[in-house]
Parts: structure tokens; C-alpha cells; sequence
């Protein structure tokens, strides 16, 4: 009996001590090895200067807003401003950006967010020369009411412009994280930058910008991609009964809230804006329903995690914003320093412009943005409480901790913010979605400073103090880690329905 047997596909007899055949190494159907692929989170080259261009935007608008905080005693000095004029040079811009940041991202949608981004950074450098240029009050406050407003388009669209260039996913939350991270940068450093500035004269305070602003704008028409303006169906048009109502709604809110701070404004006018305001807003429902293409698409409004973005915003912002202010007074009216020494004190708080693209992304890959989100509520709630017990006697170290502790609560509550309330929305209304999120950061910076003034005089009136001395300090520091707290609060919420 033979042993021998066919090769297989040869036709030729093999041999009668032929082995069984080894399998290769390596199958013959694997197909050729394929080079690594990017890593997700790695960015082209366009990419990176793309998000290099909005970051400088968003740079530009934080650190324009604490140059001029800082300036503000030698602005009124120099113009001969009362206060309530002076205090006119903060509402203006508060309500520009404010009242028109809904309107704002709707026309990056609408309109193309290249072009808006572009237009509107053109108007910044403008309005921002103008102000330097100031020689009345009145024209100083209208060139704040202008950047205001031209901040209101731009930043919604800037915003926009990386929700919808990045996709959805890793890549995107590490862009958010850095923007997030350079507009935290930009107040930090404003706040020295603005004591420099202001040694030199404060009109530099607004000079600097336009030279930051022009460059910018040179940089992004080449690199910015093109996005031309959605086709509207025929006989479509422009939602202009919404834009007017939501716009005066927006509007007359704004300045109620900022009006809540001053020392006796909690009568009749302020009260008469609350319900214009609310009206309008009422109004402004009532034609978005009946619109056949709406401004504000009313069923964005109904998603639970965005709403819970937006509040948390609103929140973490009002707690931020009364907290420096507070902060400020205690360091410069009781332990007299300069505007310098305090923007050096608070330098501390910009540790989140390296966290946040460092750190942040990593702990929201492994943990998801709402559990980040409330470490930072957490971690706020302990820096200002630590805060409580330091008076005019307590040394820098004491408050160094808080320092530490506030940016890097920052670092890991507001870029995974701004995740959230982008995350999921649609590309034809990211823009929306920004203006939706910068107007609870407005709301919320206008309603912070407002509260911690009005608990703050509140309790030097009854100490019977000429100004907010050491206990209205100390009950309007109450007030941020009451807002921070109830942000966890809301977000653990979110956490728990997830």
C-alpha cells in the first residue's frame, strides 16, 4: 500500500516521507501592514494654527476685560468720571455682550461663521482704538458698548468655528479644552498686564489689544476654513421678530442685573426692567412657536444635559467673578496694595492655562465630562471656604492655597463645560449653542458681582462702616460658595440621571 499522496494545486506525487505541512507564519490573505495612524488627539498643522488664531480671539477678549479693571482709578482720574459713569464703563460692555450674544451665534449660523468671526474681530479693533483714543466719558462708554457687542458675534462664532472643524470626539474636547484654557489665561494675565500698562498710561490699556487684534486678523483670513451660509428654502427669511424680542429682552435683563449691585437700585426702575425684560422674553416665545424658521429652535431648549451645562455655567461664573471682585477689595481698600501687587497675588488662579490642556483631557477620556465637571464645583466649594477665615492681618501664604485651589478648579470645570454644552448639537446650530453658553457666562459673571455687593453692603451698613469694610467682605465671600455648592448640586444631578 502506497503512502504517497497528491500536492495539493501541483498534481506532483510527494514523497513517501513527506511531513505534514507547517503552516506559515504570517497567512497568505493578511492584507500588508498599514502605517500608524494619527493619534486622535494629535492635530494637523492647519488645524493647530486655525486653533491657534481662535484661541488668540478668545485671549484677546479675556485679557481686554482685566486690563481694564485694573485701569479704572486712573481712567476716572484722568477723564474727571463720577462713579456712576465709571461704573457705566463696565455696564456698556456687560451690556453689549450680554444683551446680543443670543443674536450673536444664531448669525454665525445663519450668516457663516468665517465671515461673522472676521467682521466682528474687524469692529473689536476699531472700537478698541476708539476707546484709547477717549477724551469725554461719553465717548469712552460707547466704545465699550460697541466692543461689547462686537465680543457678543465673535466669540459665538470663534466657538463655532472649532465645534464644527474638530470632529466630534477626543479631538474636539482637546481643542475646547485649550480654548477654554486661553481665555482663563487671558484674565489672569490681564490682571498684570493691566498694572503694567497702567504705569506707563492707561490709554495703552486699549492700544495693546488693537495691536493683538490686528495681527489676528491678518493671521485668520488665510487660514480660517470657509463655510458659505446655509440655502435657505424660497421664500424664506430672516427671523427678524425674534432677533428684535429676544435682542430688548437679553437687553433690558442685563442691565437689571447690573443694576442689582448698586446701593439703593432695588426699587422701581430696576423692578420696571426685570418685567420688560421678562415680557419680551415671553413675547419672544410666542414667535418662535409660530416661526416657520426660527431664530432659536425651542426644542434645543428641552435637552436636559444642556440645560444642565448652561446653569452649571451660570453658577461657576457668578461664584468666579464675585470671588475676584471680593478678593480685589480686600487686597487693595484694607491692605492697601497697588493694582500690580494684586494682579501678581491672583497670577496664582492661571495655573489652569497649562492644566487645562494637559490634565484636564486625560481625566475626561478616563472619567467623562460630569464627573470632572463636579470635581471642579467640589474643589471650588473648598478654595473659597478656605478663603473665610484670612483678614487683613493674614499673610500671602494663607491665601496661597485658595489661589492654587481656584485655577485648578477652573481647569477642570470650564472647558468640560463648554464640552457639554456643545456636545451632541447639531452643526447648523453649534453656533446657538456657544451663544447659549457665553450669555450663562455673562448672566452669571452680571448676577455675581451684583450679589456679593449687595450682601456685602448689606452687612457694613449694619456694622455701621462708611465702606464695605472686614465683615461686608466676609458675608459677600458667603456668597460664591453658596453659587458653587448649588452648581454641584445641579450636577450631580446630571450625574445621577446619567
Amino acid at each position: 500500500m502506497s503512502t504517497s499522496s497528491a500536492v495539493p494545486g501541483t498534481g506532483r506525487p510527494a514523497g513517501p516521507a513527506a511531513a505534514p505541512a507547517i503552516p506559515p507564519a504570517v497567512p497568505p490573505t493578511v492584507p500588508p501592514a498599514v502605517p500608524p495612524a494619527v493619534p486622535p488627539t494629535r492635530f494637523t498643522g492647519r488645524e493647530a494654527a486655525v486653533l491657534l488664531v481662535l484661541c488668540g480671539a478668545i485671549f484677546l477678549e479675556g485679557i481686554d476685560v482685566a486690563m481694564l479693571n485694573v485701569a479704572l482709578p486712573s481712567i476716572r482720574a484722568d477723564l474727571g468720571m463720577d462713579a456712576g459713569s465709571l461704573g457705566w464703563v463696565l455696564s456698556a460692555y456687560v451690556l453689549g455682550y450680554g444683551g446680543f450674544m443670543l443674536l450673536g451665534g444664531r448669525t454665525a449660523d445663519l450668516l457663516g461663521r468665517r465671515r461673522t468671526f472676521l467682521f466682528w474681530l474687524t469692529v473689536f479693533v476699531l472700537c478698541s482704538g476708539l476707546g484709547g483714543l477717549a477724551g469725554a466719558p461719553w465717548v469712552l462708554i460707547l466704545a465699550r458698548f460697541a466692543t461689547g457687542l462686537s465680543a457678543a458675534f465673535m466669540t459665538p462664532a470663534g466657538l463655532a468655528i472649532i465645534t464644527t472643524a474638530f470632529a466630534e470626539g477626543p479631538r474636539r474636547n482637546r481643542a475646547l479644552l485649550v480654548y477654554a484654557g486661553t481665555a482663563a489665561a487671558g484674565f489672569s494675565l490681564g490682571l498684570v498686564a493691566g498694572g503694567l500698562l497702567t504705569a506707563v498710561g492707561w490709554r495703552w490699556v486699549f492700544f495693546a489689544p488693537v495691536l493683538l487684534a490686528g495681527g489676528l486678523l491678518l493671521a485668520a483670513v488665510p487660514l480660517l476654513p470657509r463655510d458659505p451660509a446655509p440655502a435657505r428654502r424660497p421664500g424664506e427669511r430672516f427671523d427678524l421678530a425674534g432677533a428684535v424680542t429676544v435682542t430688548g429682552a437679553m437687553l433690558l435683563l442685563v442691565q437689571a442685573v447690573v443694576r442689582l449691585g448698586a446701593p439703593g437700585a432695588a426699587g422701581g426702575p430696576t423692578l420696571a426692567l426685570f418685567a420688560g425684560g421678562l415680557a419680551l422674553l415671553a413675547a419672544f416665545v410666542a414667535v418662535e412657536r409660530r416661526s416657520a424658521a426660527p431664530l432659536v429652535r425651542l426644542g434645543l431648549l428641552r435637552s436636559g444635559p444642556l440645560l444642565r451645562a448652561n446653569l452649571g455655567a451660570l453658577l461657576f461664573a457668578g461664584s468666579f467673578f464675585g470671588f475676584q471682585f471680593v478678593v480685589t477689595l480686600q487686597l487693595q481698600d484694607l491692605r492697601g496694595w497697588s493694582p500690580l501687587q494684586t494682579g501678581l497675588a491672583l497670577l496664582a488662579v492661571g495655573v489652569d492655562a497649562v492644566l487645562a490642556p494637559t490634565l484636564t483631557p486625560r481625566l475626561v477620556e478616563r472619567f467623562g465630562n460630569v464627573r470632572v465637571i463636579l470635581g471642579g464645583f467640589c474643589l471650588a466649594v473648598v478654595s473659597y471656604a478656605l478663603f473665610l477665615p484670612v483678614g487683613p492681618d493674614r499673610t500671602y501664604p494663607a491665601m496661597f492655597p485658595t489661589m492654587i485651589l481656584t485655577g485648578l478648579a477652573f481647569a477642570l470645570a470650564y472647558g468640560p463645560l463648554t464640552i457639554a454644552a456643545t456636545d451632541g448639537v447639531a452643526e447648523e446650530e453649534q453656533g446657538l449653542a456657544g451663544g447659549l453658553l457665553n450669555t450663562a457666562f455673562q448672566f452669571g459673571a452680571a448676577l455675581g458681582l451684583s450679589a456679593v455687593t449687595t450682601v456685602g453692603l448689606a452687612a457694613t451698613d449694619a456694622a455701621g462702616d462708611a465702606a464695605m469694610g472686614p465683615d461686608g467682605l466676609r458675608a459677600a465671600l458667603l456668597v460664591p460658595v453658596a453659587a458653587v455648592a448649588l452648581g454641584a448640586v445641579v450636577t450631580a444631578v446630571g450625574l445621577r440621571r446619567r
